[in-house]
C-alpha cells in the first residue's frame, strides 16, 4: 500500500497545510516553539496514526466477530528520547458498553498489534530523501 501526502509551509511560521487525496489538515507547533498552536504538531500526528489505526483495526475485527462493543478508546502517549534514539509509544485501549471475557480481551490485544501502523513502527524503517 502506498500513500502520498503533501505538506506545504509558507511564510507563517510552522503553519503547515497537509493534503492527502481529497483531505486536508493543518499542523503547527506550540506557541512556546514559535508556532500558533493551530493544529496538531508532528509528534501528535505520529501518535494519532497509531491510535486511529488501532481503533479501526479493532472495530473491524469486533464487527466481523459480531461482538457488542459500543466504544473503543485508544490513548497513545509518545515519549521521544533523542539522545538515546529511543521513542516509546504507550498505548492504552479501553472498551465501553461491552461484556468481553478474558479470552476475547487477549485476542483483541493480539489484534491491536496487527494494526498496519503498529507493524510499520515496529519494523525496519527507511527514509529516502530527494531534494529538487
Amino acid at each position: 500500500m502506498s500513500v502520498i501526502v503533501k505538506a506545504s509551509l509558507g511564510t507563517t511560521k510552522y503553519y503547515t497545510e497537509v493534503i492527502a487525496g481529497e483531505n486536508t489538515l493543518i499542523t503547527d507547533e506550540p506557541i512556546d516553539k514559535g508556532g500558533q498552536n493551530k493544529g496538531f504538531n508532528p509528534f501528535e500526528i505520529l501518535a494519532t496514526s497509531l491510535a486511529s489505526c488501532t481503533a479501526a483495526t479493532l472495530r473491524m475485527y469486533i464487527d466481523r466477530k459480531e461482538w457488542q462493543v459500543e466504544n473503543i478508546d485508544v490513548e497513545v502517549e509518545l515519549e521521544n528520547f533523542p539522545l538515546t534514539k529511543l521513542a516509546v509509544f504507550k498505548r492504552n485501549i479501553t472498551f465501553k458498553g461491552t461484556n468481553l471475557d478474558t479470552e476475547q480481551l487477549k485476542r483483541l490485544y493480539t489484534i491491536a498489534d496487527a494494526c498496519p501502523v503498529h507493524k510499520i513502527l515496529t519494523n525496519e524503517i527507511e527514509i529516502q530523501t530527494k531534494i529538487s
